[in-house]
């Protein structure tokens, strides 16, 4: 039964009225957005501002500089998207998520301010994660662009340092067909006079000639900053040169990859250090803290290797592959997979098709969700010249994990992919993390002397 007042309204109630306020679910302006910003006095920030673009890494990224930033005795905030069990986990500060009460009392305060305005899902979440920082007082938010960059949400409160992690084809329909195209929309969060940072070692010419025309104060990988591989970790490099200082560590999630990314958000603290700043030994214990779940996440359960990664367009998905195939080749290996029907299906599956021997397909998602069978189809066209595979269809994630759990033996290994959703239901299904409805508030993910 439904509350007979907002005042009334739980977070899933609220969550639910933004779900269907806005005629459109992705309505790319920044026009509504940034005039509820400005009736909440929110603009500009009372806070620094890092915003985190770019197609893949952009989660890995905010991770590492929350935790650098907290190491670095800050208060910071960090505003990410999708999540993988409840909302909550969308908006943090000093690593807590926000508990149901505070995004409640957030939300109706944003709802007394609309007037005729309307809010999608995405653009109340991030004005209740800026709001929250402000409220909380931190010093620095971290903000992930849910699409694009130009005319995402995140987009409507200036950035004092911008990072693009990567450029690659993904939601086509929105931002273009090509890198140079996408390049142009994700430039769209840099700003004159302040440092952008960019961890794309092929940027699109767009990117760079945006910042050009911007002003923006561009570091990009390669050229102004770089990393060299060390015994026990990597060390920092100007450009192409060499810098014998400390050797940092590894991030504890996901693959080399992160090695970039871990570079990138160094050269973000060292962009920002004259208003921020950061000790080496700050920098070395935040990137070794970082806390990520679901990018080339493992665990063993009966002798069964399971991996997890939210792996969901082409280009994560080679990153993926590769990161397999430094492992110890496994006997056999089964994969569990879900995907958005809007994603390139072909294109996620292809670089995992000859690694995998069974294939449990089922749909992630009930809106936008590829159905199982749609899933199968795909893959026999991928697998036909790769030889046969066994390929099974299951009625939902959970069903799909009990699948490959039963046909799992000592050694195998099985690996879960395609959508936050696919890896966050089956990692649940596997009882491996409690399920929204049985979880109870998490602690801060660090804690001080």
């Amino acid at each position: 039964m439904a509350p007979s007042s907002r005042s009334d309204y739980s977070l899933d109630d609220w969550l639910r009225r933004f779900e269907t306020l806005h005629p459109k679910k992705i309505d790319l302006t920044l026009d509504r957005v940034t005039a509820v910003i400005e009736r909440l006095d929110l603009k500009p920030p009372p806070y620094k501002v890092v915003t985190v673009g770019g197609t893949n890494g952009k989660g890995s990224c905010v991770a590492i500089l929350e935790s650098i930033y907290w190491h670095a005795g800050y208060s910071v905030g960090a505003f990410t998207s999708p999540h993988l069990w409840r909302f909550n986990e969308r908006i943090r500060v000093n690593g807590s998520d926000a508990d149901d009460a505070e995004l409640v009392a957030l939300f109706e305060i944003i709802d007394s301010t609309l007037g005729g305005i309307t809010l999608s899902y995405f653009e109340s979440s991030t004005v209740a994660a800026l709001l929250h920082f402000a409220r909380k007082r931190v010093d620095v938010a971290v903000l992930e662009v849910g699409m694009g960059g130009r005319l995402d949400a995140s987009n409507a409160v200036d950035t004092d340092c911008a990072l693009v992690v990567s450029v690659d084809l993904d939601h086509r329909e929105w931002l273009g067909d090509d890198r140079e195209t996408i390049g142009r929309e994700k430039a769209g969060i840099m700003r004159r006079g302040k440092p952008a940072v960019i961890a794309d070692r092929d940027p699109p010419k767009s990117l760079v000639a945006y910042a050009a025309a911007e002003g923006a104060l561009p570091r990009i990988i390669g050229r102004d900053f770089d990393f060299r591989r060390a015994p026990g970790g990597w060390r920092r490099a100007e450009g192409r040169g060499s810098n014998e200082g400390r050797v940092l560590p590894l991030p504890p999630f996901g693959g080399d990859e992160q090695l970039g990314n871990a570079a990138a958000c160094a050269a973000v603290a060292d962009s920002l250090a004259s208003e921020l700043p950061v000790s080496d030994d700050a920098l070395a214990e935040g990137i070794r803290q970082a806390y990520l779940r679901g990018r080339f996440e493992r665990a063993t359960l009966e002798g069964v290797e399971w991996i997890f990664d939210v792996a969901h367009n082409p280009a994560a998905a080679a990153i993926f592959a590769a990161s397999l195939a430094r492992l110890p080749r496994a006997p056999r290996t089964l994969a569990v997979f879900a995907a958005m029907r809007d994603k390139d299906l072909a294109g996620v599956i292809a670089p995992l098709a000859s690694s995998v021997d069974t294939w449990f397909v089922t749909q992630a998602d009930a809106e936008r969700g590829a159905r199982g069978e749609e899933l199968r189809e795909v893959l026999r066209e991928v697998l036909a010249a790769g030889g046969a595979r066994s390929i099974e269809v299951a009625s939902d994630v959970a069903a799909a994990t009990a699948a490959a759990r039963a046909a799992a033996q000592s050694g195998t290994r099985v690996i879960v992919f395609g959508s936050f959703v696919t890896v966050g239901a089956a990692a649940d299904a596997l009882g491996l993390y409690c399920a929204p409805s049985r979880m109870t508030d998490q602690p801060a993910r660090w804690t001080r002397a």
